[in-house]
């Protein structure tokens, strides 16, 4: 790449251009991820468990993938998944209890 009239590295304007790409990529990775913590809550409310535990699984898999790659840190993606965790299986014993 030629270097510009106006002075600007050339490097910096391709950091710019790289960090829209990455930025564009983590805000569509959580996205996904408030998603699927959408769904989860939603199948608690519906007192659905067998739905709940699927979106559960999905939502785990998001976290994981999310945390892998250094979009959000490991332990607010363990601490959500506890969060999860617990939401799913108190809707469960709420059911079985019925």
């Amino acid at each position: 790449m030629a270097k510009l009239k106006t002075g600007r590295h050339t490097s910096s304007l391709k950091e710019a251009r790289k960090a829209k790409k990455r930025n564009k990529r983590n805000m569509e990775i959580k996205t996904k991820i408030r998603t699927s913590i959408k769904k989860v809550e939603a199948a608690v409310l519906n007192n659905d468990a067998r739905m709940s535990q699927e979106y559960l699984r999905a939502a785990f898999s998001e976290w994981d993938k999310a945390a892998k790659k250094n979009i959000v840190h490991h332990k607010t993606a363990s601490n959500q998944k506890a969060r999860l965790s617990k939401l799913v299986a108190k809707a469960i014993n709420n059911k079985i209890k019925k």
